[in-house]
């Protein structure tokens, strides 16, 4: 047996070592039963051209109103065709921020007593804590919401419905169709969602295989109710039959939608009518392909749409194996599988997932910002990170031993390259048992971590959730009843994945939350008692190498008797945030670093994540940059790729390239495969080791810039890399950019290069602004393409003006030892000779920023030849008081056809001065050492 497991895990490594993605292993939407169903049922009644009728409508005499809970609570009926009718509740709330939330169960199901179920395995409800992972809490009630008391008759057309209107200036509406059940939500008296406008409304209700035939209508299929058809999915006991749920959601004047990842495609989400649905269903897709559709290692159930006038958004609360259908029209489409909406282009998406409750929430806003406000407020902003963080990763797999890692650093050194982290992946274990260090390779780990402390430096080592058989961990798992339980819901589950014969801790139990506290303590013989140890969650899919499709097979069953069915993309979720807990009790006062590769909507509140494994080829680097870009627009913003492709050996051009685009990541590693050629940017040669090093250096004199970012981020989930159509959502040029982006609100505009043996690029600007090269200071300006040079040591930057960011320019081993460097001002002029920007600064490491405003804030503006800066310091303390000494050094000040300043004259703390200007060229000159400090508020008025 044993000699089995070791077989199916080398034969697995050498598949993904050599042969890349294989389809075979993965389900189509017409192998997927709920999705075969979802689709044939959809197809039928579009085929029908407006004669069916839907078996779902409101029963008038359920509805309960309240306004003090702005909520309309009742039945829907669902109309069987032996005359039976399966009751639905639902409710319907306006919640703070005028966002609209639908939840609909089944009575049957929500009641065990009622429920006639041989099989008690399982909990017989449906799933309905999704919500509890997707939301940081229950959401708020909106208070300034108007219900209608009774249902009003529509003149046109003899539907009855219910009103709501909502929004601070009544600007919002909700009506709720009663026959057949519809929603359309209206802002500013335009109809801008509707909810099941094409009837695909569908709960699979709840039944036995001799009910089927009476049970099922003309327009559904019984494909897959009792049974898995899929080749590796057959021992799947779908213990309640069919339970899926869908609807479809039209999105009235949007033709553009974005969101929905992972995937490795295009921003601007694709029709898929004559394709597969996008899936959202967390598997381990290694060499996965680009351009495509097929799931990935994460799921964020949240979608996108803009239009000039306005921007939507709909977060589909379900954890279970979810497919998105994408159809778009206009009056100027002849196919006839388009169904045009309105005399105005719409898209048409259709959500349905395998289980779990009805849970959605529509909003609509008057921009893309305002929607990524609304989201963090319901699903939490991403916690803001420790500085390092944003600084570079080292990582490949495997560093071999203690020499290896620190003679990598000492190189690093060596060749003045900045680097703040180095990892170990999953071959400093003693035979892949984690928490445990190989013997003789890692002996001295303490003292390792200690010897990177000393510059700075962190490590970052590998946590996955499998745990190998017959050893201590998994020996506690097993006899506390903290695992994965197996289909029979008696005993853990076994699978197979890195170390063989594994079992999986369950994260959704609270037990197990408090032994994985124990494991990362201090003091124990894994982590020692270092404060520079932080943790990667690799394959928490999960990835189980004998399940189907790669993962866990979906009737396992984790704690509360909930099928894994229901809760799969939830789980790795649940793993790192264990992950994350545990390591603030370790640490007490500082923000723990967390990578996953699985998240779920909510992953954002504890940790980064990056796309998996990437390929060394152009194609990979080129869709990097749309997919960190889909990131940003679902509230999971600290992203990014591995740096140079994880399989296989990138060209010394590829490589720099890929570092040049990596450095704007908000998270930036390098990262290889065990059979990839060492590339440490150091070992590449010249000229690439210096550009490189140019370029990681280029990075780290932006980090105030990405740090702000990540501040604002954390208070109103705004963007790190900002989608062009953010600033202009009235361009509709923008929309579909996905290869250039701006970085925060820091006026800086990029368009990596991702082309080999370019020496050029088109780069594309969105508005009228002045913009300025970022080492030249040239003016371009003018909306539209502009052909900017690229040669190799080039990166593509432009400032646009108005804007005011900050830079710390000197060169130091980690982020670490700049803390208290003087800052260099970059002030780029509009057109009027205004500018304005912020800076946020802490201590970078601890949570005292939040407890006891350990902060300083500052407001920079420029009007009129003067300069302010003002200063809002959270609390003083003595970190606050050390900026003090923290000076700015130098300020640089471009605008077109500038005026050359001749004097520079400077006030802080009632003192006055004067610095001296120096003039670079026609459109920039600069102040020489101002010496203010950073902490306090200052005036300079250039004549």
């Amino acid at each position: 047996m044993k000699l089995e497991f070791v077989s199916i895990v080398a034969t697995f490594a050498l598949f993904r070592s050599v042969f890349g993605v294989k389809r075979e292993l993965f389900k189509t939407c017409e192998q997927n039963g709920f999705c075969h169903r979802n689709r044939h049922l959809a197809n039928a009644i579009s085929n029908k051209h407006g004669s069916y009728s839907s078996p779902y409508s409101v029963d008038e005499t359920s509805i309960r109103i309240s306004e003090e809970v702005s909520a309309i609570e009742g039945s829907i009926m669902k109309k069987l065709p032996n005359g039976k009718a399966v009751e639905l509740p639902f409710t319907i709330e306006v919640l703070k921020s005028d966002n609209i939330r639908l939840t609909i169960d089944e009575k049957e199901r929500s009641d065990p007593k009622s429920l006639r179920v041989a099989d008690k395995r399982f909990k017989s409800r449906r799933f309905n804590e999704a919500s509890k992972y997707a939301l940081k809490g229950e959401p708020e009630i909106s208070v300034n919401a108007k219900l209608t008391k009774e249902s009003i008759t529509d003149k046109s057309t003899g539907e009855k419905y219910l009103s709501i209107i909502y929004g601070d200036e009544s600007e919002y509406e909700a009506q709720i169709t009663l026959s057949p059940f519809k929603i359309t939500v209206y802002y500013h008296g335009q109809p801008e969602i509707i909810l099941n406008d094409r009837n695909f409304f569908n709960i699979e209700h709840w039944r036995t295989q001799d009910q089927q035939a009476s049970e099922l209508s003309p327009e559904e299929t019984d494909y897959g109710t009792f049974k898995d058809e899929f080749k590796d999915s057959q021992g799947d006991h779908l213990p309640f039959g069919p339970e899926s749920i869908g609807v479809d959601v039209s999105f009235i004047g949007y033709d553009k939608v974005f969101g929905i990842p992972e995937h490795a495609d295009t921003f601007s989400l694709k029709d898929t009518t004559n394709d597969d649905p996008y899936r959202l269903f967390n598997v381990d897709i290694f060499e996965y392909e680009t351009q495509s559709k097929f799931p990935m290692y994460g799921s964020i159930p949240f979608m996108v749409a803009q239009k000039k006038s306005a921007t939507a958004g709909l977060f589909w609360i379900n954890a279970a194996d979810t497919y998105v259908d994408i159809k778009k029209g206009s009056p100027a489409q002849s196919n006839p599988d388009q169904i045009v909406l309105t005399s105005e282009k719409s898209t048409k998406t259709h959500w349905f997932s395998e289980a779990g409750i009805l849970d959605l929430i529509i909003m609509v806003d008057k921009s893309p910002l305002a929607i990524n406000k609304k989201y963090g407020e319901l699903s939490g902003n991403p916690e803001l990170p420790q500085l390092f963080t944003l600084g570079y990763h080292q990582c490949r797999w495997n560093y071999n031993d203690v020499d290896d890692v620190l003679d990598v650093s000492e190189k690093f050194d060596n060749f003045e390259i900045p680097y703040d982290v180095i990892w170990l992946d999953i071959e400093y274990t003693e035979n892949k048992k984690y928490f445990t260090w190989k013997k003789g390779l890692f002996d001295d780990h303490v003292e390792m971590n200690k010897k990177l402390a000393e510059t700075g430096r962190n490590l970052v080592a590998i946590i996955d959730p499998h745990i190998k058989t017959d050893y201590q961990v998994s020996n506690d798992i097993e006899k506390q009843g903290l695992g994965i339980k197996n289909s029979d819901n008696d005993d853990t589950y076994h699978g197979h994945c890195w170390p063989g014969e594994s079992v999986w801790i369950d994260t959704f139990n609270p037990k197990s939350k408090a032994y994985w506290n124990k494991l990362f303590a201090n003091n124990t013989d894994f982590s020692g008692d270092e404060t520079n140890l932080h943790i990667w969650n690799d394959m928490s899919e999960p990835s189980v190498f004998s399940g189907p499709e790669t993962t866990a097979p979906k009737d396992i069953v984790h704690y509360g008797g909930w099928e894994h069915r229901s809760v799969h993309n939830a789980y790795g979720l649940t793993f790192h945030e264990a992950t994350y807990d545990a390591m603030s009790k370790r640490y007490v006062n500082k923000r723990p670093f967390i990578l996953t590769r699985a998240y779920y909507a909510g992953s954002q509140r504890s940790a980064a994540m990056w796309s998996g494994d990437n390929k060394s080829k152009w194609e990979f680097l080129k869709i990097s940059l749309p997919m960190a870009l889909t990131s940003q627009v679902v509230g999971m913003p600290f992203t990014g790729s591995d740096v140079g492709g994880f399989f296989g050996d990138p060209s010394s051009e590829l490589l720099t390239r890929w570092y040049q685009a990596g450095i704007w990541y908000p998270f930036f590693r390098g990262h290889a495969h065990i059979d990839s050629k060492r590339r440490e940017p150091y070992i590449a040669g010249e000229p690439y080791t210096s550009i490189m090093r140019d370029a990681i250096r280029l990075r780290y004199s932006l980090l105030p810039v990405f740090y702000t970012g990540f501040h604002h981020a954390s208070i109103t989930n705004a963007p790190i890399i900002t989608p062009l159509f953010y600033s202009n959502p009235e361009n509709e040029d923008c929309y579909e950019i996905e290869d250039e982006f701006f970085v925060a609100d820091s006026g800086l505009l990029v368009k990596p290069v991702t082309q080999e043996g370019a020496t050029s690029v088109s780069i594309y600007i969105p508005d009228e602004k002045p913009y300025f090269d970022y080492h030249t200071h040239e003016l371009i300006q003018g909306k539209g393409s502009h052909d900017l040079q690229a040669e190799l040591e080039q990166i593509p930057i432009l400032m646009q003006g108005g804007h005011i960011f900050s830079r710390k320019d000197r060169y130091r081993r980690s982020s670490k030892l700049m803390k208290y460097d003087p800052y260099t001002l970059v002030v780029a002029l509009d057109e009027e000779g205004s500018a304005k920007g912020s800076l946020y600064i802490d201590d970078g490491e601890t949570f005292d920023y939040k407890k006891d405003d350990d902060f300083v804030y500052v407001d920079f503006a420029i009007k009129d030849n003067k300069l302010q800066s003002s200063v809002n310091v959270g609390k003083q303390t003595p970190f606050t008081e050390l900026l003090d000494k923290v000076k700015v050094e130098k300020i640089i000040i471009v605008g077109k056809d500038i005026s050359f300043s001749s004097s520079a004259k400077v006030s802080q703390n009632g003192e006055n001065w004067e610095a001296e200007t120096i003039g670079i060229n026609n459109n920039a000159f600069i102040i020489r050492n101002p010496a203010v400090a950073i902490n306090k508020s200052w005036t300079i008025e250039l004549n």
